[in-house]
Order: structure tokens, then C-alpha cells, then sequence
């Protein structure tokens, strides 16, 4: 069962500005390493990073309390973007027996992340 559903667009070109000005600073404060390093492999790393923005900011609209920006980030299993969590929150997510699904994509200027969160049915039933 859906319980909860968030959605955020960022600007590409905001990125853009944002690396321009603030550079390696704005990638510590705002990214995983594994975001970084995923991103940087790409010939134009601003996409990766604004789907990577908008994936947090579509969590936190499904998530009741205020999370600092490394506390949920994207991963990737083969070619699919997921959810990895700081341990606190992946604790809190397991307790309430919710499973994230992620979706992103990028096109001309802008970049979409959606997020779901599920309730999983209970052991037996």
C-alpha cells in the first residue's frame, strides 16, 4: 500500500551555477561521495547532480521530520537509481515497515525525482 508519494524538479542550470560558485564545497555539503563520484564520471555532472537533488528533496516530502542532505542519497544497482539511507533512517524505515521506490530523469532543463513509499504487507498475510 502507498503511504506516501513526494515529487521535486530542480533546475539544471541552478546546479550549474551552484558548482560555478561554490564548487567542492557545495559537493561535501550536499552529496554523498557515492553521488559525487557517480556523477563525476559523466562529461557534464550537473544532471546527475540536480536528479540527485530533486531524489532528496522528493523523499523529504514524504518523510515527517527535517533530514540533512546526506542523510538519504542515490545509489545505483546496475543501471537503477535507488534510495540508500544513514543507518538512523534506515532503522526508522524498517521499524514502520516502509520500502522506498525511486524514479528519476533528466531532460533539457530539468531534472525529476519521484518517490514512493510503500507499506509492505506483513509477514503471513
Amino acid at each position: 500500500m502507498v503511504r506516501a508519494l513526494g515529487a521535486d524538479l530542480v533546475e539544471i542550470g541552478r546546479v550549474r551555477r551552484l558548482l560555478a560558485h561554490h564548487g567542492e564545497r557545495a559537493l561535501k555539503r550536499l552529496f554523498h561521495p557515492e553521488e559525487v563520484a557517480y556523477a563525476l564520471r559523466h562529461q557534464d555532472p550537473a544532471p546527475s547532480l540536480a536528479a540527485r537533488l530533486a531524489a532528496k528533496e522528493a523523499f523529504q516530502k514524504c518523510w515527517p521530520e527535517s533530514l540533512s542532505w546526506k542523510a538519504v542519497w542515490v545509489g545505483m544497482e546496475g543501471r537503477r537509481p535507488v534510495l540508500r539511507f544513514a543507518p538512523f533512517l534506515a532503522q526508522a524505515l524498517e521499524r514502520e515497515g516502509l520500502r522506498a521506490h525511486l524514479t528519476l530523469s533528466h531532460e533539457r532543463g530539468m531534472a525529476l525525482a519521484v518517490v514512493v513509499l510503500e507499506a509492505r504487507a506483513p509477514a503471513g498475510g
